[in-house]
């Protein structure tokens, strides 16, 4: 794994975006305000539908959240993982939510700069828990997002996205946890036996 960085917008290359004030001009001014506005609002439906649609390993509507393009990059506590492209992004998410995982993450804490009115970027906070059933592992943690969106034929999408881990805690576990409730034992990629 590469060596851990110093986790500030400088070194993860967020740059100030345009500014979150109302322009002083007429009626056009205030339009393209309202479309900043709206656009950020679209940015955070769009990583929240990122979230889940992983947890549910609804891999066919991840697929439209994605640039053609796009490029993954996830540090965590024993791993490093590097993808270029949907296809090979969407194949790997396929292969870890599948019928024996159980998922949970959640984003929050948006930090969004409008670079212009078809680049952003964004830093997010992630909390998950992931249960690995057929190897009695949970693991859970915090970590930080960076990711890049384009907006192609007026619609927002992933174009770069990036975590590297705050903390993370690797439990094995001594018996299969008991779920009351397992989405993905039912819609997740079935496993061989």
């Amino acid at each position: 794994m590469s060596e851990r960085q110093v986790l500030n917008k400088k070194n993860l290359g967020i740059k100030a975006g345009l500014p979150l004030k109302a322009c002083e001009g007429g009626i056009e001014d205030l339009r393209k305000d309202i479309q900043r506005l709206m656009d950020i609002e679209a940015i955070k439906q769009l990583k929240h539908a990122y979230f889940r649609c992983v947890d549910t390993a609804n891999l066919e509507e991840l697929a439209t959240l994605f640039h053609d393009d796009v490029a993954v990059h996830f540090c965590g506590g024993h791993y490093e993982w590097k993808l270029q492209g949907k296809h090979e992004y969407l194949d790997s998410i396929g292969q870890s939510f599948t019928s024996e995982a159980v998922g949970q993450h959640n984003a929050h804490h948006p930090e969004i700069q409008m670079l212009s009115d078809t680049e952003a970027t964004a830093l997010w906070y992630l909390a998950d828990n992931m249960w690995i059933l057929n190897h009695n592992v949970k693991t859970h943690g915090t970590a930080l997002y960076w990711d890049r969106y384009l907006k192609v034929d007026g619609k927002w999408l992933i174009k770069d996205t990036n975590y590297e881990r705050i903390y993370e805690i690797n439990d094995k576990l001594e018996q299969r946890p008991k779920f009351s409730s397992h989405y993905l034992s039912v819609h997740g990629r079935k496993q061989p036996s």
